[in-house]
């Protein structure tokens, strides 16, 4: 493929997909409210663009591409919100050799929102997130972990709740289950709970806590073969869920996956890959009512330099 203007856009025009209420017209009141939620997954330590050798992620990715992509949809946006799904660590020798700290000093000088613990992030031990927690300054979300009895204690959260304008968004996070992924001396005291749940528990909450929208931050997988618990499973089986974002299974997901709840209502799945090489992209509109929402989903692939 030339190198050229390689922005991915695949634009899903879904006006007539709702989380509840009636069709939002793209020209409808004017006293909409619009919230851009941008999401990654995955990095895996992938400070870099892929090197130009023939494969096919060359050229994409890097982390300063990245931070431009968000500089750039911020400037455009009144209303971002910025989170990863987890496995911020391994995969390359920054890790190796620094640890995480270049990873986490760079999620937070883009100025995330929150994010999740994957299996990945425990590879250095907990002693090693212990040191370099200092340098994420955004929450780390994992309600289904149990770290009273680590030194994580205190660090990890279970749900926050964040203000954009006039919306208010809780968000919780749940991680797979380490056993059999991790060394046991790598997280020893971290108590695994069932995602499911935790999550039934976190998003009923947060809607009695007057949330308009629930997102869960997953590092569960988008989905598997056997009975092993995955984001389409939990949208399944959850009520007051509005959006998934999910790691884990290193999924390219074009556009939102939509699954019914167990009210028959919508739970939008997002997942774009791995490696940053897809900054995802969900713009959310409100009614004046906070109630009704309309979504369109136009992830981007990145490839070029942003001013």
């Amino acid at each position: 493929m030339k190198r050229r203007q390689f922005i991915y856009r695949t634009s899903m025009t879904t006006a007539g997909m709702l989380l509840g209420g009636g069709i939002l017209s793209a020209r409808s009141n004017p006293q909409r409210y619009k919230l851009t939620l941008l999401h990654t997954n995955d990095v895996h330590s992938r400070l870099d663009p892929f090197p130009m050798d023939g494969t096919r992620l060359q050229g994409l990715g890097g982390v300063a591409r990245r931070a431009a992509l968000v500089r750039k949809i911020r400037r455009e946006e009144p209303n971002v919100l910025l989170v990863d799904a987890g496995d911020m660590l391994q995969g390359t020798p920054y890790f190796n050799l620094f640890g995480g700290e270049p990873e986490f000093t760079s999620m937070s000088a883009m100025g995330y929102d929150a994010g999740v613990l994957g299996n990945h992030d425990f590879d250095g031990g907990l002693e090693l997130l212990d040191r370099q927690w200092h340098l994420l300054d955004f929450p780390i979300l994992n309600a289904n972990y149990d770290v009273r009895d680590t030194v994580l204690d205190g660090r990890v959260g279970d749900r926050i709740i964040l203000e954009r304008g006039p919306i208010r968004i809780g968000l919780f996070g749940v991680g797979i289950e380490l056993a059999g992924l991790v060394p046991e001396k790598l997280y020893g005291g971290v108590r695994y709970q069932d995602p499911v749940v935790v999550a039934t528990r976190m998003a009923r909450q947060l809607k009695r806590e007057g949330c308009h929208l629930v997102i869960c931050l997953s590092h569960l997988g988008y989905r598997y073969d056997s009975e092993r618990i995955s984001d389409v499973q939990l949208a399944q089986s959850s009520e007051d869920i509005d959006i998934i974002i999910g790691g884990h299974t290193h999924t390219f997901l074009d556009q939102p996956d939509v699954v019914s709840n167990r009210l028959g209502e919508p739970v939008y799945i997002g997942q774009v890959g791995w490696a940053g090489v897809t900054l995802g992209r969900m713009d959310i509109w409100f009614e004046k009512n906070y109630r009704s929402k309309c979504i369109t989903c136009s992830p981007e692939l990145i490839a070029d330099t942003f001013d």
